[in-house]
């Protein structure tokens, strides 16, 4: 049985910009998989390559065997994709948006019937259907584009940020509405910058940073390579370089500590992998109110994947999400969202 999706070598460039750089997974028939990192990592341009709406520089893309590039009508049939940003006509009501979204396909008119039933029970928009989706909340326009994405039986349903902007309570139900859809034996491809829903919902996840793979496994797998727990320490609320480093020096010297790492974009905090015991903090705590270094917070807990993120990268998540905030170019971003 050929892989659900096949990504190989995958590059794209927009003028001067390189949005992927080199970019393979692959993607079993019937798992969740994730594509995590921050905004501006590549992961939209990935999708869009995936989903014929972009033609990627070099590389290969493959579809339940068949190729994106050299058979790109073939392939669109085998894929459902649910953009991030959710932007219906506005006039139409639900069933209608559908009921276009149908034609797109070429659904014959018995089976678009039914499907648009299906799928207004499966996501429950009976009761909006015949209402013109202007009126429609944030949650409800997402389920309507999933019901879209999903109205002819794709092999693969792809999402891109399927829960940015939705709040906590729509975000579980699209939750649970996916690990249906999992058990029902749909491949799904979900990007997403939030740790917890990668974790929650991936039975496996590549991390993309700058366009490049640094990472693939299973969540548990990933977080057990790391070994050891995570401790983050602040001296102050922001410590001065100097003072993290000299935090540093006497730390590395304990026997349970593995590595240091000194956040600069988190006011100088430290990020430290011990081995498990009970007294690390205490020991930690100990050794630098020894030195007149009082802690300003500490904390302990298991390897999380934005530990995973900072072992291979050197800094956190949300870090990137903040320096791709303040390097982005709005022009730039317009041009390439025209693409």
């Amino acid at each position: 049985m050929p892989d659900a999706v096949l990504v190989q070598n995958l590059k794209k460039r927009y003028g001067s910009t390189e949005a992927v750089k080199d970019v393979s997974f692959e993607v079993q028939p019937g798992e969740i998989f994730g594509l995590l990192g921050p905004n501006g990592a590549g992961k939209t341009t990935t999708l869009r390559s995936l989903c014929t709406l972009t033609t990627p520089d070099a590389g290969k893309i493959e579809v339940s065997g068949i190729s994106v590039l050299d058979n790109p009508k073939i392939a669109r049939q085998k894929l459902g994709y649910v953009a991030q940003e959710v932007a219906p006509d506005k006039v139409l009501t639900g069933r209608e948006l559908l009921q276009l979204q149908a034609a797109l396909y070429h659904l014959p008119k018995a089976v678009t019937k039914q499907r648009i039933e299906v799928m207004l029970n499966l996501l429950d928009l009976q009761e909006y259907a015949d209402k013109k989706t202007g009126t429609y909340s944030g949650g409800i326009l997402k389920r309507l584009d999933l019901a879209a994405g999903l109205l002819h039986a794709p092999d693969v349903l792809v999402l891109d940020e399927p829960t940015s902007g939705l709040d906590i309570e729509s975000r579980f139900i699209a939750w649970d509405f996916l690990r249906k859809l999992r058990e029902a034996g749909t491949t799904v491809l979900i990007t997403s910058h939030y740790l917890e829903e990668i974790d929650a919902l991936a039975n496996r996840v590549a991390i993309i940073d700058r366009g490049v793979v640094i990472a693939t496994g299973t969540p548990s797998e990933l977080k057990d390579k790391l070994g050891g727990d995570r401790v983050t320490l602040r001296i102050r609320e922001f410590s001065p370089v100097e003072e993290a480093e000299i935090a540093r020096n006497l730390l590395k010297s304990l026997p349970f500590v593995q590595e240091i790492i000194i956040n600069s974009a988190q006011g100088n905090s430290l990020n430290l992998v011990v081995t498990q015991q009970n007294d690390a903090l205490i020991t930690i705590q100990k050794t630098l109110n020894e030195a007149g270094l009082p802690t300003f917070g500490i904390a302990q807990s298991r390897p999380s994947l934005d530990d995973v993120y900072l072992a291979a990268t050197g800094r956190t998540l949300m870090d990137a999400e903040l320096a791709a905030v303040a390097n982005r170019d709005p022009k730039a971003e317009k041009k390439q969202n025209m693409r």
